[in-house]
């Protein structure tokens, strides 16, 4: 499963990229805009720090301004992943911009319809939102099995890139259900190399070790 990086954070990007945690980042103008920059300039720093794809979503509503955004930021470099709406207007603008020969990304899924849709739009990438469903007390999880089933049943190539994780847990479910991509906050993403057993384990070691009086350096 390939990891997403869900922040505008340019720090926080560099940190994971480093050490090879980052297959691509997702934004939004939200996130952008807290940052007090440019959304252009940010997006383009960002896509020149990462080789993978960089979502940046279009914010109007109806499909020929969305597919004159989309083209507008797809400009900025070649692994833009131009983000849209799952609604009939952005699936419009998705079936337009990926014949183009340009990635799409349709966020805001909330449905196995939904999802087929996308795939049959010609989506790169569909996001469902596993957190929001969760919030109104619906199984996220499910969403993820089902996209997963009916891509599977019918050759679809969307990539299934499971979005609103809120928890390492949403990450260790997502990857036993098949989904090809998460996009995670950057505390989500290292929260996932912590076990309380680990610290344990290694408190141990290092009061052994010391109780030995040698070094290695």
């Amino acid at each position: 499963m390939k990891f997403f990086v869900d922040t505008a954070q340019i720090d926080a990007i560099a940190e994971l990229n480093e050490l090879g945690m980052v297959d691509g980042v997702t934004t939004n103008p939200s996130l952008i805009l807290k940052s007090g920059r440019d959304i252009i300039e940010v997006t383009r720093e960002i896509c020149e720090m990462v080789t993978g794809p960089v979502s940046a979503e279009v914010v109007a509503l109806d499909a020929d301004t969305m597919i004159a955004e989309g083209r507008k930021l797809a400009e900025i470099a070649d692994n833009i992943t131009i983000k849209l709406p799952l609604t009939w207007d952005g699936l419009k603008a998705c079936k337009i911009l990926s014949g183009e020969g340009r990635m799409v990304n349709v966020t805001l899924c909330f449905s196995a319809n939904q999802a087929l849709l996308a795939a049959k739009a010609g989506a790169t990438f569909i996001s469902p939102f596993i957190g929001r469903l969760d919030d109104i007390h619906l199984d996220g999880m499910d969403l993820i099995h089902d996209i997963r089933t009916i891509y599977d049943n019918y050759g679809f190539e969307t990539n299934i890139l499971a979005a609103s994780i809120r928890s390492v847990n949403h990450v260790h479910e997502c990857a036993l259900a098949g989904a090809d991509v998460m996009t995670a906050p950057p505390d989500v993403i290292k929260k996932l190399a912590f076990h309380p057993l680990t610290d344990k384990g290694l408190d141990q070691f290092t009061k052994d070790w010391e109780k030995t009086g040698q070094k290695i350096l």
